[in-house]
């Protein structure tokens, strides 16, 4: 088959490709020659010919008299200088999160304390003992710096860390089920997040998932009767992230502990949230991983960056025997956690045990009263209403709802306050757009409804108001 033939350019593009400066020539010019002194000398080659190709690919493949403007040797330097600020730039960034969901996923789930700071500045820039007995000065585990103080704040007998809950699951069904059967309740075969499923989950562990019970109800002879010499294990999962309401049954905590002690199978629940308090007098009503424990569960998982309020982290904690199994499986390994999630979870535990709720930023938000919230939506709009265009803007506080978010309590809100504002120039959805676009320097995230803007200061933090206040006058004008 014959090659085809290459397409032939007029004179005058052609003139306009002869036009082209050289590669060299444009590392000459002062902003290039600066930046290949803050960055290696080879990408900011690598951007220039990229640059240079899109231009004649446009040139050769338009009008040309359309990139004519973009020939000049400093609209070409400032593309290519532009590109690489962008490479530069740091992709995760802070964000002011006016949703009012406290543990939003998409934004990171639970903001750290501040103690969590110098933890990680005293960790991460110098060595420690992070796998090191300094009694023994021989090797030790990384375990022993969380261990204790989860061992006294939910009661277990041990507890151990790996990455997130997901992979404590995991590894807890490699374990003590791999190759024998998972009794669980049909209506506990969840998705969690991302397209991630519980029964994919168990799948790849090697455990085989026995289902009992239907999807709305599954009584304790359901699970009495799936019992068989290939059974490994009883599965409780507790739906933190789903809610199955109406004509619905299953056994207690308390009945499937008893079942797991007559029939000698180890009971695990994933517990999710991961709860250390009671949070019901603030209107969040979840079982405390304590209240599983007490129960007679073997092991519960649960998340570190949920209702705890700290990293990202997968906890198992219970009977000293079944940690042991599950901390001796190569799977372990591969899941641990790093010196600084170690870190952050030791800093926010200890909050915990002096009782320092305040100092765990998503504590303090769950704690907000509606009072509170109103006298802040009141000074916030005091200060914002001068800095806003006469007429054009509408602003009121009102009732509203926040939520714990990140697969946390799906069916219980905050009451709060809320500051609602509709403009004459722009819709609501308009105005979200463009607080997210960061006029003043960081991104807004806030949500719409009835057609009006919703901001919630639950969850944005006082120091963040001025530069909100400032981020909503650029948007609104």
């Amino acid at each position: 088959m014959d090659a085809p033939a290459k397409r032939a350019i007029s004179a005058e593009q052609a003139e306009l490709l002869r036009q082209i400066p050289s590669v060299d020539e444009l590392l000459l010019q002062p902003r290039l020659a600066a930046l290949s002194k803050r960055v290696e000398r080879s990408v900011v080659v690598e951007v220039a010919r990229a640059v240079l190709a899109d231009l004649r690919g446009r040139i050769a493949g338009e009008l040309a008299a359309s990139v004519v403007a973009a020939l000049s040797v400093e609209d070409i330097e400032g593309t290519i200088a532009e590109w690489v600020e962008r490479i530069l730039a740091h992709s995760l960034q802070p964000v002011i999160n006016a949703t009012g969901v406290i543990l939003h996923t998409n934004l990171g789930r639970a903001p750290l304390p501040e103690s969590v700071v110098e933890e990680f500045r005293r960790t991460a820039t110098q060595y420690s003992n992070l796998e090191y007995d300094l009694e023994a000065g021989a090797r030790g585990k990384r375990d022993v710096h969380t261990a204790e103080l989860l061992k006294r704040l939910t009661g277990a007998e041990a507890a151990i860390v790996v990455n997130n809950c997901a992979a404590a699951v995991l590894v807890t069904l490699a374990a003590l089920a791999r190759g024998g059967e998972v009794i669980v309740s049909r209506g506990e075969l969840i998705e969690i997040g991302d397209g991630f499923r519980i029964p994919e989950i168990m799948e790849q562990s090697g455990a085989i998932l026995r289902e009992v019970g239907t999807t709305n109800r599954t009584g304790l002879a359901d699970y009495e009767n799936a019992i068989n010499e290939k059974s490994r294990l009883l599965l409780r999962v507790h739906p933190s992230n789903f809610k199955v309401t109406g004509f619905t049954d299953k056994p207690s905590l308390d009945e499937l502990a008893a079942l797991s002690q007559r029939s000698g199978l180890p009971l695990v629940e994933d517990l999710g949230s991961g709860c250390l308090i009671d949070l019901s007098e603030h209107g969040i009503s979840e079982p405390t991983v304590r209240q599983s424990v007490e129960a007679g569960v073997g092991l519960v998982t649960f998340s570190g960056d949920k209702l705890l309020g700290g990293p990202q982290a997968g906890i198992i904690a219970g009977k000293k025997d079944l940690i042991a199994r599950v901390r001796r499986h190569p799977l372990f390994r591969a899941l641990r956690v790093d010196k600084l999630a170690i870190a952050a979870l030791e800093a926010t535990l200890g909050t915990y045990v002096r009782a320092a709720w305040d100092e765990v930023p998503a504590m303090r938000m769950i704690r907000m009263t509606p009072y509170e919230l109103k006298r802040r939506a009141e000074n916030f709009i005091r200060e914002l209403r001068p800095e806003l265009p006469l007429d054009e803007v509408k602003i009121e506080i009102a009732d509203g709802t926040s939520l714990a978010g990140g697969g946390s309590t799906p069916s219980q809100s905050l009451p709060s306050k809320v500051i609602r504002i509709a403009s004459a120039r722009y819709s609501a959805t308009k105005l979200e757009q463009r607080l997210r676009r960061a006029p003043a320097g960081i991104a807004v995230i806030a949500r719409v409804e009835d057609e009006r803007l919703i901001l919630d200061l639950r969850t944005v933090f006082p120091e963040q108001e001025p530069l909100l206040i400032k981020t909503l006058a650029a948007v609104l004008h």
